[in-house]
């Protein structure tokens, strides 16, 4: 097995966790926090689809447009948002993120073999494909935070 067959499923497969994750929750429950200094999932969303196209941009691949002014919506500087009016709505961020994840799959499906020892964009990517690889524990790792906001809902436990 390639790479270039390996993480496209992956990456599929773990945007399909993150769409399980948040099927039943509504607008107003995405914006719930755990606990008071917590991020609220309508911001880990919106801060995973910044995250991801940024990453895979900064590999020299092409990604859907973000809307205009997007990722200064989901910076650090907006985490204590709580207002919906500046947030993007369920159904904007989950097709939005629809459309990352799938350029991201087709990228990792297409790249050729050569590219993927490529220097990284950040520090902690130090190739194309630990990019990828960073891809998935970042979203693995929001689930588990969302999972916690389910809990506190009384949603039903998913894992």
């Amino acid at each position: 097995m390639t790479l270039n067959e390996f993480f496209p499923s992956l990456l599929q497969n773990n945007f399909g966790m993150l769409k399980m994750t948040v099927a039943d929750l509504s607008d107003a429950d995405l914006l719930v926090r755990p606990v008071t200094s917590a991020n609220h999932a309508n911001w880990q969303l919106g801060h995973l689809l910044v995250a991801e196209h940024s990453l895979v941009s900064g590999c020299k691949l092409a990604m859907p447009e973000l809307p205009a002014g997007f990722a200064a919506r989901y910076s650090k500087k907006t985490v204590g948002v709580d207002d919906p009016g500046q947030l993007a709505a369920k159904a904007e961020l989950m097709a939005l993120f629809e459309k990352v994840r799938t350029a991201s799959a087709e990228h990792a499906s297409n790249l050729p073999g050569e590219r993927w020892q490529e220097k990284g964009p950040a520090a902690f990517t130090p190739t194309i494909a630990s990019m990828f690889e960073a891809l998935l524990g970042h979203v693995a790792m929001h689930v588990g935070q969302l999972q916690v906001i389910r809990r506190k809902l009384g949603k039903p436990i998913l894992f």
